[in-house]
């Protein structure tokens, strides 16, 4: 029987997808609408028990089981609890309309993100949403949606029709565990049946774990196949989904990986997941095997228990991602929709109806999935297994009533045989990860590079015999923990450190000075953006001097429909402002069928890179890319706002781009902003001359001017290794562009990766480039090593490196001056 859930505050309801978050908008945390409030009180939605209570959330389960989650605002959390007072406890039994949470609504929307209010089923593996209101105000206590539990909803729609799609699947790296936790989440939207069939095998797509464990790759074709009402419209959303390239986990620096090496004397070798060298002391965590009762107490106990221990784990989760950010608070999404897999909890309510003992049962379950992911061949998708391990030991240790290690000591190397995400809950005390298995690849990885913490793993057994306690010095950058370090060692590595912090210390402080070489050449210093305002103010603080590139696709990624002209206007001026009206250059949407958004219909095309993509999507869909140069057009104050213009390859792509500007700032009476042309292919380095003429400026994006000019596709698993952006081919092509610019008394940029790598800097200066943008936080470190070079000097390599036969020749070249 369907439960009625109604509005816990009054306010205009919306769809998730228009909530400003993806862990909200694509329903990792669960199914539901949101209400904007004009009210500061939330009430119960249902009558049930309160099992999560935070300052800024509140958790109910009703009485058919389903867990309802109220999240005041958005990034709530960093107010720790400024501005909310809890009007219930946990374990409160409460009926429809108790007053549970008062807020202080004019604070909340001052401080907070946003005021929207989510309000999620958070346990959809047993129950679907349907009669969901939206779009219109709602007073409290009005119907919202209704909970259906999952059996009977899909009984009523197993008769329904049947759709099928085949769909390419266009990120990067398959389907591993995020793009299949967001598959499986909007899948459970549908109330009928959903599978996913590759390769001759099929999948509940329902269920995140089932469809990893299929080991979908980059570019395999999958058949969709949905029964029941409304498929067609439901595949179409999914399709949407896997057509497009997800937003990749990747580390937040570089992670270089080392060969496995005989180790030597007290030297263990590894593979480096997250460079760094520090000295620590040794952190075993004796992740010890839980024992579990193999049998149960009975089908109504041993359920009960798990879904306590369930619930307890979901709202912990969830808290802790409204504290995350960035790669850590998409992880921990992860791990909520594995937990709510539907195929985890039927293996592990099948063992609990033959008696066994809820832990038993999970434990059986986790390790069955773990070992069909360790059979599969993307080592992406192997390492997910260390994910299902996790999620056993925080259950485990809930049923069975053992603690937990989440605290270290001060200065901690961390020790396993494999790191789990959880013990990096608090990392306040880490200083470094090394581990006896993993790869560079694991969410634990992902997470140390997230938080600069020096990460080596895959090192062996023997390092499981490192004594707690003893002092190490782990070098993740030179692939090695030293597991008995002399005293010399040690203090050589600890004066090193305290030097590298020092240098990076003072770096900093004089980043916000503009910068010139020794001989008074200025050089610009700028930032690549991508997210918006909060990241321009974070760039400014590392001594931006302006954006060099934003990508503003990114910033509209996560929509069903084309932003507005006034979406863009506001976005664009937010950055501007935050950005304290320094120049920054708006690239427009660099979109195509290699990485499509939800709201274009692109076709199907054999080389997406070769095919409908920057400029040439833009003139495709020319009242998207009209919309967008009159948004960009009316920023203010004028001349901050520059426009740069993503893949062209001759000047008649140009000149019908001026002219198009030029009439929309004569409509609306506004002066023409600059406009100029992202070098990216050698057809237009090799036309630099003539673009700049008519160009304000040039941009080199060394990424793809690399990736075309060696013909070699970036996303190759075997032949990306070989692409090297210090080519002599890619610099001869930079050399004339800048040539060029020079020339017309222009600049011309870089804002590929090349800007940030230290050992190009002083040979892009040499080949007459005059502004480099990169990460915001390589800044302090460029303008540190511009100030140190001298322009002849530069000139001088930078005429070598023109002559070199390879790369590898151009990096042993810098490396004998001295100079990476």
């Amino acid at each position: 029987m369907a439960l009625t859930i109604v509005a816990p505050c009054s306010g205009w309801v919306a769809p998730l997808e228009e909530v400003p978050d993806a862990v909200f908008a694509e329903r990792i945390l669960g199914d539901g609408v949101a209400i904007d409030p004009s009210e500061g009180r939330v009430c119960a939605p249902c009558d049930g028990e309160v099992i999560g209570l935070a300052k800024h959330a509140v958790t109910l389960r009703a009485e058919n089981g389903a867990e309802i989650i109220i999240h005041v605002g958005l990034e709530t959390v960093a107010l720790k609890g400024e501005g909310f007072t809890p009007l219930t406890e946990q374990g409160a039994k409460v009926k429809a309309g108790d007053p549970l949470l008062a807020f202080d609504l004019d604070l909340l929307a001052q401080k907070a993100k946003s005021l929207i209010t989510p309000i999620i089923l958070a346990n959809g593996e047993g129950f679907t949403l349907t009669s969901l209101m939206t779009g219109r105000e709602i007073a409290a206590g009005e119907a919202l949606f209704s909970v259906e539990p999952r059996v009977q909803a899909t009984a009523q729609n197993a008769k329904g029709e049947t759709a099928t799609r085949r769909v390419i699947i266009a990120s990067e790296h398959g389907l591993h565990a995020r793009p299949a936790a967001v598959l499986a989440a909007a899948a459970k939207a549908f109330a009928g049946e959903v599978s996913i069939t590759c390769q001759g095998r099929s999948a509940n797509a329902k269920s995140a774990i089932a469809v990893m464990a299929l080991g979908i790759r980059y570019l395999d074709e999958v058949l969709l196949r949905a029964t029941g009402e409304h498929a067609e419209e439901t595949l179409a959303k999914l399709a949407a989904l896997l057509d497009q390239p997800h937003k990749e986990e990747k580390p937040s620096a570089p992670a270089i990986v080392a060969s496995k090496r005989a180790n030597a004397g007290s030297k263990i070798f590894g593979v480096t997941a997250a460079p760094g060298r520090v000295v620590g002391i040794a952190a075993p965590l004796g992740l010890a095997e839980i024992a579990v009762p193999e049998e149960g107490c009975g089908l109504a106990t041993e359920t009960a228990a798990l879904q306590e221990a369930l619930s307890g784990l979901r709202a912990d989760i969830a808290q802790a991602a409204g504290r995350a950010k960035g790669a850590q608070r998409e992880i921990l999404a992860a791990h909520m929709e594995l937990l709510s897999d539907l195929e985890l909890h039927a293996a592990a309510s099948a063992l609990i109806a033959e008696n066994k003992s809820a832990a038993f049962a999970w434990k059986a379950a986790t390790r069955r999935f773990a070992k069909v992911f360790r059979s599969l061949q993307d080592p992406r998708l192997r390492e997910r297994a260390a994910d299902l391990l996790d999620l056993e030991h925080q259950m485990l240790a809930r049923l069975i009533g053992v603690e937990v290690r989440t605290t270290y000591p001060p200065n901690a190397i961390l020790i396993a045989d494999e790191i789990l995400p959880s013990h990096l809950s608090d990392a306040s005390s880490i200083a470094g990860i090394l581990s006896a298995r993993g790869g560079p690849t694991s969410h634990v990885a992902i997470l140390a590079a997230a938080m600069n913490i020096p990460a080596l793993v895959g090192a062996g057994e023997e390092v499981l015999g490192i004594a707690e306690g003893s002092e190490i010095l782990l070098d993740a950058s030179g692939g090695f923990v030293d597991a008995a370090p002399d005293a010399a060692t040690i203090s050589q590595a600890k004066e090193d450190a305290a030097l590298s912090a020092a240098r990076a210390s003072r770096e900093k402080a004089e980043a916000q000075e503009i910068t010139y070489t020794t001989d008074g050449a200025r050089i610009e210093v700028f930032a690549n953006l991508g997210k918006g305002a909060e990241e321009a103010a974070s760039a400014v603080a590392f001594g931006a001097e302006g954006c060099g590139l934003l990508r503003t696709e990114f910033l509209f990624m996560e929509r069903e429909t084309p932003p507005s002209e006034d979406e863009q206007r506001a976005a664009y001026q937010a950055i501007a402002e935050a950005l304290q009206h320094r120049p920054f250059i708006l690239r427009t949407f660099d979109i195509g069928a290699d990485k499509p958004v939800a709201y274009l219909s692109f076709p199907p095309e054999d080389n997406p890179q070769l095919g409908l993509r920057g400029i040439r999507a833009g003139l495709e869909w020319p009242q998207l890319l009209t919309t967008q140069l009159k948004a960009a057009a009316s920023v203010t104050p004028f001349g901050c706002c520059r426009i740069l213009l993503p893949m062209i390859t001759a000047l008649p792509e140009l000149r019908a781009i001026r002219a198009l500007l030029s009439q929309i700032c004569a409509d609306a009476n506004l002066p023409i902003p600059p406009l100029g042309v992202m070098i990216e292919t050698p057809s237009s380095a090799l036309l630099a001359d003539q673009l700049i003429a008519e160009a304000d400026f040039l941009s080199i994006g060394t990424n793809d001017l690399t990736q075309y000019t060696l013909a070699i596709d970036r996303t190759h698993a075997t032949l990306s290794k070989q692409l090297d952006a210090l080519h002599p081919a890619v610099l001869r092509l930079i050399a004339k562009t800048a040539e060029a610019a020079n020339a017309a008394g222009k600049i011309a940029a870089i804002c590929g990766g090349l800007a940030a790598d230290p050992a190009a800097v002083p040979v892009l200066i040499g080949l007459g480039v005059k502004e480099l943008s990169m990460p915001a936080p390589a800044i302090p470190r460029v303008k540190a090593l511009i100030r140190a070079l001298h322009i002849e000097t530069c000139r001088a390599l930078a005429a070598e490196a023109l002559a070199c036969d390879s790369a590898e020749a151009v990096r042993a070249l810098l490396q004998k001056e001295h100079l990476s």
